[in-house]
């Protein structure tokens, strides 16, 4: 790989594309990509008259909005170190990591700052208002006074004019550090990923080639969290090397609310969670699928009622993306292979926030079902077993996109990677002769059947998850057995005349019907139900450590 400058390649991308649309809050305000390089030259003199040295950190807490985007490149093309945090995290979470991190600045939303304490963060010089970039906090008076003479300060700059041939970004290097990302993971605390620049030029290099429809007329609807690698790489980063137009939802993202924006601004691609495709197929297409089992033998038919359903629900997705590219989670393998059958422009990839963040691809038109692609360019992969075809083992990688480690915490660093070099993913999987990757669950979750089976409860839970009312469920060890803890959807059971009690005995009445479909050494021995939602990541994972038993 010949590695380029993120920076210069943003600097490019802003000056070429000066006039053109850059960042949306959806149903609100447009940055053009001038308003956006203007607004990043007036934070970077406010950062270079607060004393802020290049390689010092600027965390940034907020929800997805066009100044979050603002802040991150403002940072990074100064030569900082962007912290972005999640604003989900509990104010002592928040705390906790920007002390971590060692910020210096913090971009907040002035919701998430009402709950802080700058007592609490004594490393901070200031806190930004993100919506309005005044400041909410100021370690002194003259750092006050840089905020109240900013415009000042901008025009004795820039006296005649700012215009594009002023930009002039921190040029960066393959191995330098580009941001800390902290993991929101389902196995513990959260841990400073170091990302280097390398990692990100090459994902934006593969989504080049992969996506060669999208250019700076390409429109894009941000929904996941930009303060994660999967969203900020490919809902933000990638379209802004391009001079591509994104439009942050900043609103919680419903099914309802995304649709809608889709419908409207009919994007090119389509970065998602398998959890959005699936409420869909299970709230409007398999009560449709059941009345009509009928006629999906009939094979005319079949291939009629197959059309109309991808037809209708490209015209659900906005009628205008090359394909929907699903990660960070599991795909239920019953909608997969449902949407593999249609024809429907899906495909599933792998990815991890410390490869920033990913590991496989590959086109919808060539995945293979219940695969996560092949290794992509830059990466190398094998698999920790004796036969890598047939015996799950750990999956392995090394290459461009592998982070440096984790930030002040050499033991994790060191555990993460093998003697010889390559990082231990901790998810499990084998890789069939053509080198697509087919993963079986994660390590840390694998549970050890009575005879010595390795029992992935990911696959289990996909089984119980096609059960009518499930909206998700979680395979524990529990007293030498496996439990099922299943949140069900209570008010859809109170629409179809169910109370509480009937709609548990109805799902516990399936139990018979779920162990026919799985091995004799993973049959589930209860069910037991939860009367709220699983506590989650924000990418929507299930927070597993929280209900593991002893």
């Amino acid at each position: 790989m010949i590695f380029q400058s993120v920076n210069k390649i943003l600097e490019t991308s802003i000056r070429k594309n000066w006039d053109r649309p850059a960042l949306s809050n959806y149903q609100g305000a447009t940055l053009k990509y001038s308003d956006v390089a203007r607004r990043i030259a007036k934070l970077q003199i406010a950062f270079e008259q607060c004393g802020l040295q290049k390689g010092d950190k600027v965390a940034i807490c907020s929800r997805n909005q066009a100044n979050w985007g603002v802040s991150f490149l403002a940072a990074m093309t100064y030569g900082a170190v962007p912290v972005p945090i999640l604003h989900e995290f509990k104010p002592g979470n928040i705390h906790y990591l920007v002390n971590h991190s060692e910020a210096k600045v913090l971009f907040v939303d002035e919701v998430i700052w009402e709950g802080l304490s700058a007592d609490e963060m004594p490393d901070l010089h200031v806190v930004v208002q993100i919506n309005t970039f005044k400041f909410l906090y100021a370690r002194n008076d003259e750092l006050w006074q840089i905020r109240e003479h900013l415009n000042e300060s901008f025009g004795h700059k820039y006296p005649n004019h700012f215009g594009p041939e002023d930009l002039n970004y921190y040029e960066d290097s393959a191995d330098e550090l580009a941001l800390i990302n902290y993991t929101s993971g389902t196995s513990g605390f959260s841990k400073g990923v170091m990302i280097p620049y390398r990692a990100l030029y090459s994902n934006i290099e593969l989504a080049r080639v992969a996506e060669p429809q999208m250019t700076c007329e390409a429109e894009v609807v941000s929904m996941l969290p930009s303060a994660h690698m999967y969203g900020m790489m490919f809902e933000f980063l990638f379209e802004m090397t391009l001079g591509a137009h994104v439009h942050f939802l900043s609103r919680v993202p419903s099914p309802k609310i995304i649709m809608k924006a889709f419908s409207e601004i009919h994007p090119n691609i389509i970065i998602a969670v398998p959890l959005i495709i699936e409420k869909i197929y299970k709230s409007k297409l398999k009560p449709i699928i059941d009345k009509n089992k009928l006629f999906f033998k009939i094979p005319i038919l079949d291939r009629m009622i197959q059309k109309k359903f991808r037809d209708e629900l490209v015209h659900t997705f906005g009628g205008s993306f090359e394909e929907v590219i699903l990660g960070g989670a599991a795909f239920n393998p019953e909608v997969e292979a449902f949407f593999k059958k249609i024809g429907f422009p899906y495909t599933v990839g792998y990815g991890m926030t410390e490869c920033a963040p990913i590991i496989g691809y590959a086109h919808w038109d060539k995945i293979k079902l219940g695969s996560c692609g092949q290794i992509v360019p830059n990466m190398e992969i094998r698999i920790d077993s004796s036969d890598p075809e047939r015996v799950p083992g750990e999956v392995q990688v090394k290459g461009a996109n592998v982070f440096l480690g984790y930030y002040k915490n050499e033991e994790a660093t060191r555990q993460s990677f093998t003697e010889d070099g390559w990082f231990r993913t901790g998810d499990m999987g084998v890789l069939d002769k053509d080198g697509f990757l087919f993963l079986r669950g994660r390590s840390k979750c694998m549970i050890l059947g009575p005879s010595g089976q390795n029992i992935y409860p990911e696959e289990l839970e996909a089984v119980i998850n096609n059960v009518n009312y499930v909206v998700d469920s979680l395979v524990i060890e529990d007293a030498g057995g496996l439990t099922a803890l299943v949140y069900p959807d209570y008010h859809q059971g109170e629409l179809d005349g169910m109370n509480r009690s009937a709609l548990e005995a109805r799902i516990n009445g399936t139990l018979p019907e779920i162990n026919k479909e799985i091995p004799n050494y993973a049959q589930i021995k209860k069910i037991e139900f939860l009367p709220e939602d699983f506590e989650r990541t924000p990418k929507r994972s299930i927070k597993r450590y929280l209900y593991q038993r002893n």
